[in-house]
């Protein structure tokens, strides 16, 4: 069994379990559950953990910790955020709960630590990540200074959406007035106008889930959804203005954030005037990641995420894990003018180019297709992710005019659906050359000459050329709008 951890995140509106496995670039939850607590309620009338979320607490606790136990999680630590940190009965609270797990690690951490917690969860679900990092839970808001050389000014303001309700009585013009107080006093703010804001938190994916709803967006992933300025502008203020009965009558609508959701388009909003930021990422990475990539996996922080679940994937799935790399050399140059992202892309999908070897021949285009596009990992964009499982679609032949390539169809540009497109059929002549086996593309190039796609076969590979080749080649060629031949090379 590959080792476990486990961490509680025991916060204002919710505590959660979430238990991982292995260790590795890309936290692996296995197990993930949440209790509605509530402990931040009226926190700000009486300066206490609500009551009634302090009975429920030492039960649902209790039960986390025989689940991890059970699991053998190693570490198991609960982290505690605002409502504890800022209650008056906080302390006596932690100490109850001890007296329960003797020898169980429980930290009440500071608004910083919990900025930075979070930040580094950013890093770990967004590779490369600089910017504003904006993690928004039941009683605080916390702001970090995401940049390339660290992480800085952390910051935490009570703009949580149980916190910001109490404070205004539940009135949204006040909810406003007071998000515009508290952000104004975070001078540094002012530094970071124009860049990117990345929005953790539950209240804040609530945001994100509704609005790839009402805009009909065919990929349902909250991770990397993003909107430039005017779009998310858009979006707070029409679920500003919008009736809880019309939010609830679209699909797959977050009831219980419903209440939350006015408080957080208001936070998001006024924070937006403040920074005028370009960009608007939501991760669905934060604390708990941010904790696991500390405690556990912090030696592979610096290791690229997408490479990770491709090799494990080619691993996993696919029938040889020597022969990507002598695809990478292969197919090099084939696509014109490749850029450094085009370049990168092509060298995951040489990794998860053999990875539908074993599904059902009839299925093999559409499977592969909708397990990349769903690839459960860090770093994967959403034009990486349509990139990717079109161009291994159609490595397995996929008609291009199939509806399960729609979604790919609607978020790539035509460039983009071309660039995958060619990769893919270069990759389908590179297994109809080889069936796979890397000896029998060694004595094979394909290359650029005078403007024809010329592939090139030794004497000793001319046996290799089929018709399945002839087809493949015709075919890449049409793709690239270029004409194609063989050559063959008697000098080897």
């Amino acid at each position: 069994m590959q080792r476990r951890s486990a961490v509680v995140d025991l916060g204002s509106n919710s505590v959660r379990l979430v238990v991982f496995e292995g260790v590795s670039r890309n936290p692996m939850p296995i197990f993930n559950e949440k209790a509605v607590l509530r402990l931040g309620r009226g926190l700000t009338e009486t300066g206490r953990l609500n009551e009634d979320g302090v009975a429920m607490a030492q039960g649902v606790v209790s039960r986390f910790y025989a689940i991890a136990r059970a699991m053998q999680a190693d570490p198991f630590e609960i982290l505690a955020t605002a409502a504890v940190r800022d209650a008056t009965n906080g302390p006596a609270f932690v100490e109850m709960l001890r007296s329960s797990m003797p020898g169980v690690s429980i930290r009440i951490l500071s608004g910083e630590e919990e900025a930075d917690h979070s930040a580094i969860g950013v890093m770990c679900g967004i590779p490369g990540a600089s910017g504003l990092v904006a993690d928004v839970g039941g009683g605080s808001l916390e702001l970090i200074n995401l940049a390339a050389d660290g992480r800085h000014h952390a910051t935490t303001l009570p703009l949580g959406m149980i916190r910001l309700a109490d404070r205004s009585g539940g009135d949204l013009e006040k909810a406003r007035l007071l998000a515009d107080t508290d952000i104004e006093g975070v001078k540094w703010l002012s530094g970071l106008q124009g860049g990117t804001l990345y929005l953790v938190g539950g209240a804040f994916r609530a945001l994100a889930r509704l609005h790839i709803a009402r805009m009909q967006y065919p990929l349902n992933i909250v991770h990397y959804y993003s909107l430039d300025m005017q779009e998310a502008r858009e979006m707070t203020g029409w679920l500003q203005n919008s009736s809880r009965r019309s939010l609830e009558r679209l699909p797959g609508a977050p009831r219980k954030r419903l209440d939350d959701i006015p408080f957080a388009a208001t936070v998001l909003r006024r924070l937006m005037r403040k920074v005028m930021p370009e960009k608007v990422v939501f991760c669905v990475d934060g604390l708990r990641e941010g904790w696991y990539m500390l405690n556990v996996a912090s030696e592979q922080l610096a290791q690229d995420p997408m490479d990770v679940v491709a090799r494990t994937m080619c691993d996993r799935f696919g029938r040889s894990n020597t022969l990507p790399a002598v695809l990478l050399n292969w197919t090099q140059g084939v696509l014109p003018q490749e850029s450094e992202t085009t370049s990168r892309l092509r060298h995951i999908a040489c990794y998860l180019s053999d990875i539908g070897s074993h599904d059902h021949p009839e299925y093999r285009a559409e499977q592969t297709y909708w397990r990349v596009l769903r690839v459960q990992g860090a770093g994967f964009d959403h034009p990486a992710r349509t990139w990717l499982a079109l161009a291994l679609a159609m490595r397995y032949a996929a008609d291009v005019n199939m509806p399960f390539l729609s979604t790919s169809r609607q978020l790539l540009s035509e460039a983009q659906w071309n660039e995958a497109v060619a990769l893919g059929l270069t990759l389908r002549l590179a297994y109809s050359l080889s069936g796979g086996a890397e000896s029998l593309l060694e004595g094979t190039s394909l290359a650029w000459q005078d403007g024809e796609l010329v592939l090139t076969l030794t004497s000793a590979r001319v046996a290799v050329k089929g018709e399945s080749v002839r087809r493949g080649l015709e075919r890449l060629g049409q793709a690239l709008g270029a004409p194609t031949r063989f050559a063959l090379d008697l000098a080897h």
